[in-house]
Formats: structure tokens, C-alpha cells, sequence
């Protein structure tokens, strides 16, 4: 299962959306929230609270 380019989720089978950039790179997004956010209005997944990213690099989540 892919992973989605955006938020860093998983992808069930049958779902998400694979674009195609110029230069051949494929990116997976899960849904069109994490395309727009990426595409459209050129946001940093490190910058947006509901993504893993954000996550990992805040260190929000972690059990001691």
C-alpha cells in the first residue's frame, strides 16, 4: 500500500489518487484535502498539524 505524499497516511486499495508530475516523480495523496493542500495552496506537511510529519518532528504522540 502506498503512502500518501501529504499526511503520511496509508492508502486502502481502491482509493487515493496517483498524480503524475512532468518530471515522471508520482505522488499518491489519499484524498482531495491532501492534493489541494500540496498542489494548490503549496503548503509544508511540516507545517500542518494533522499530518505525520508534524507529528514526528513535534514529537506529538509519543509514549514515554
Amino acid at each position: 500500500m502506498p503512502k500518501c505524499t501529504f499526511s503520511g497516511e496509508s492508502i486502502k486499495p481502491g482509493t487515493g489518487t496517483m498524480y503524475v508530475l512532468k518530471d515522471g516523480k508520482i505522488l499518491w495523496f489519499k484524498n482531495s484535502k491532501c492534493m489541494k493542500n500540496f498542489l494548490k495552496l503549496r503548503r509544508k506537511p511540516l507545517k500542518v498539524k494533522w499530518t505525520q510529519a508534524f507529528r514526528r518532528e513535534h514529537k506529538k504522540g509519543e509514549h514515554k
